[in-house]
């Protein structure tokens, strides 16, 4: 029986995934199976994986044929799991020995649906831990509780699939999986769903992901159209938040929120392409025409003079018709 799967998607990081590949290697356990997700690499990485397929205890290799991107890799993995439990890594990432059996052994004994924990952040050589932005460690509780409140970092700002473990009744209710060609943002929508409709989680102070940051080929450091799959992102979210039972009190965060993103995006424009700059303008422009007008109106009340003048002026805009990210 598979008591643990753990999905890990590679695309084009034959530099990085000798080192995830040696961390899966320092957490195998005869009931674990490594799911490795080839999303149609270029470099060497498939002939790595390859290797690592026939080297690493519990390892298979899923291909696709195409590019699909991140969500729809994770959704691949997700389609082959027969673990008990399931979590997730990113091919340029990597975990510390052991790590894997530790977090099992939290979710078996609280018994909740899921469970989060921390991690380090990786930039060069600088190290810094990450917090799941929730005080109380090893108590169990309803994830709905801890959405709120609006105005402050909370679980669900804390959108990392790969920073926590999961039961199988999340993914055979359909809470697991991601929206398919999502290209960026893929975990917001997902961490908002999993907080609304799973039944239990817990937080942990367990540190063993490492997650390496400013890596050149990560869509973080790329300013091209594929960045503005964040928008479609925050519309899901927005549209499932607004069917929810607790739309009115929900909303004003999620709302908030994706006024945040925007108003991030359009304070560092000089990182994106020309053409994608001005789609970013007018694809925002429409997103808040989109908002709950109340709500986003109280949203931009609540927030610094710089921001809400920001989105304010960028409400204002016309919007031209025919732009599409």
């Amino acid at each position: 029986m598979v008591k643990l799967s753990v999905i890990v998607p590679f695309y084009n990081v034959q530099t990085y995934a000798p080192d995830t590949l040696k961390s899966l290697a320092a957490n195998a356990r005869e009931d674990f199976e490594f799911l490795l997700v080839d999303d149609c690499s270029r470099d060497e990485t498939p002939q790595i994986l390859e290797r690592a397929e026939r080297e690493l205890p519990g390892a298979r290799l899923l291909r696709h044929e195409k590019n699909g991107g991140l969500a729809t890799a994770r959704n691949t993995g997700l389609d082959a799991a027969r673990g008990e439990y399931l979590t997730f890594l990113d091919g340029d990432d990597w975990l510390a020995p052991g790590y894997l059996s530790d977090l099992l052994g939290a979710i078996e004994e609280l018994g909740c649906d899921f469970v989060r924990t921390d991690h380090v952040q990786c930039t060069a050589r600088a190290r810094t831990i990450s917090r799941v932005p929730h005080g109380r460690r090893g108590v169990v509780m309803n994830p709905r509780d801890v959405i709120l409140p609006a105005d402050r970092s909370t679980s669900v700002d804390y959108a990392y699939a790969w920073a926590g473990v999961y039961h199988r009744r999340l993914l055979d209710s359909g809470v697991l999986r991601f929206r398919d060609g999502l290209r960026t943002a893929e975990d917001r929508p997902w961490i908002w769903r999993l907080h609304r409709e799973a039944e239990s989680m817990a937080v942990v102070g367990l540190l063993g992901v490492f997650y390496r940051r400013g890596v050149a080929s990560s869509l973080t450091q790329i300013g091209d159209v594929r960045q503005l799959d964040f928008l479609r992102a925050f519309d899901q979210v927005i549209e499932e938040t607004a069917q929810d039972r607790d739309a009115d009190k929900l909303l004003p965060k999620a709302v908030r929120t994706y006024c945040a993103i925007i108003s991030h995006h359009l304070g560092s424009l000089e990182r994106f392409e020309p053409q994608v700059a001005r789609a970013l303008r007018e694809l925002s422009a429409a997103a808040l025409k989109r908002m709950p007008q109340d709500v986003l109106k109280e949203a931009l009340d609540s927030m610094d003079v710089q921001r809400a003048s920001r989105l304010r002026r960028l409400r204002r805009r016309p919007v031209t018709s025919g732009v599409a990210a």
